[in-house]
């Protein structure tokens, strides 16, 4: 038999991680590394049922959602985003009336989640907005949620489970496939999801995926879809409230562009939300970015929407780097340009810039210094003084009259 490379998502339960550790067995390659768990955020503890976390996640607070979403009219309608990942829970209330029915490819229900992790997913992208108590809403609040189930608690995923669930994503015609899944099988194990992905790229899907939470130990590392050089493949990097790599977050020359992945706020199973972080939740925020152009651009290409994200990233350098790619993903300005995308930027497009702007910041043209007054300075001055003189001059002379008229009107004079 042949063996299959197992599939992982960023955080599951123990019951998850022994199913993910049993298929690891049958194969020469791990599965993908999850967070520490020493690393868990506990706001709500990620109770299922819990309450909702109150203000804004700071991965909002630097969107402002009104000019994003150009008041009510760009919110990611008509835009189907596939969530490849452990189900989607239909019952939580920001999630109320976005979840498609979807398919299962682990003996359950799609639009259940025992595990949590795809309910977290499918929040990011499309949380209702202006939900009671709470400041979290989704990237694209409009968008559907097409959830392809892969894995369980109590079922862990594997290669040929998410090759079938792309396969239905693409039956389904959706516009987005967002994949917080991945494997690090060796590129020789990767020909069917090779070719179900080119299959993808021939039907104008984008695909958003997570770069791996492989990195803490600093050395490069590939996860896969998110490593293939597809030009339809957007590989998501996580980064931190200052723009830059999360410890956690797998580094390598595929990284396209990070987007936030640290205390991240999403929906849980049944009600409410909790925090997690990694690389999971970073995909389906670019995603949900990727839904708003979606929508405003429907006539560009899956690649055209990659090089408009990558071209549009902030960035602290002028070239691109394996730790956040291009940039950290900056939602307004990528909704705000509207600059058709013909190719992807490259280092010289940027070093290029920088020297532009070096050039026009030499050629201001420095104040010369003067020690002293120069002539003109000097005529103002003593046209001021001739000013100020002649009008002191007038008053004392005026003064002196008056104290004349008055002297001789006391004295019994006649005034002249």
């Amino acid at each position: 038999m042949t063996s299959r490379p197992s599939v992982a998502a960023v955080r599951r339960p123990a019951a998850v991680l022994a199913a993910t550790a049993a298929l690891a067995v049958l194969t020469t390659t791990p599965a993908l590394a999850d967070d520490d768990p020493g690393t868990q955020l506990a706001s709500t503890d990620c109770q299922f049922g819990g309450k909702v976390i109150e203000g804004t996640p700071w991965s909002l607070q630097r969107v402002i959602t009104k000019q994003l979403w150009e008041g009510k009219a760009l919110k990611g309608a008509g835009v189907t985003v596939a969530v490849i990942d452990t189900g989607v829970d239909k019952e939580n209330p920001q999630l109320a009336g976005k979840v498609l029915p979807g398919k299962s490819f682990a003996k359950s229900s799609a639009t259940s989640d025992g595990v949590g992790h795809g309910t977290k997913v499918a929040g990011i992208i499309a949380a209702a907005d202006a939900f009671p108590g709470t400041g979290f809403h989704g990237m694209a609040p409009k968008a559907k949620i097409l959830p392809l189930q892969t894995s369980t608690a109590e079922e862990g995923g594997n290669l040929a489970t998410m090759v079938n669930a792309i396969k239905a994503a693409i039956q389904a015609k959706v516009g987005i496939i967002n994949i917080s899944q991945g494997t690090t099988a060796e590129e020789s194990q990767l020909p069917t999801l090779q070719a179900v992905v080119d299959e993808a790229e021939s039907k104008n899907i984008l695909i958003v995926a997570s770069a791996g939470n492989d990195g803490a130990s600093g050395k490069p590392s590939n996860t896969y879809p998110a490593a293939l050089d597809n030009s339809n493949v957007l590989s998501v990097a996580a980064s931190d409230r200052n723009n830059e790599r999360a410890s956690f977050s797998s580094s390598n020359e595929h990284v396209d562009i990070a987007a936030p992945g640290v205390d991240m706020v999403s929906t849980v199973p049944v009600s409410g939300q909790c925090v997690d972080q990694g690389t999971s939740f970073s995909a389906p925020y670019a995603a949900g970015v990727a839904a708003l152009l979606k929508q405003k651009h429907p006539d560009w290409s899956p690649a055209q929407i990659i090089w408009h994200l990558e071209k549009t990233a902030a960035r602290t350098h002028p070239y691109h780097d394996k730790n956040i790619g291009w940039g950290v993903i900056d939602p307004m300005t990528a909704v705000k340009d509207d600059t058709v995308p013909t190719r992807q930027i490259t280092n010289a497009d940027l070093e290029g810039a920088a020297t532009a702007n070096n050039s026009d910041k030499e050629k201001i043209i420095a104040a010369k210094l003067t020690l002293g007054e120069t002539p003109a300075e000097r005529n103002a001055r003593y046209g001021t003084y001739l000013v100020i003189g002649g009008g002191l001059l007038v008053g004392v002379i005026s003064a002196g009259a008056m104290a004349r008229r008055d002297w001789l009107r006391k004295h019994g004079a006649d005034v002249l």
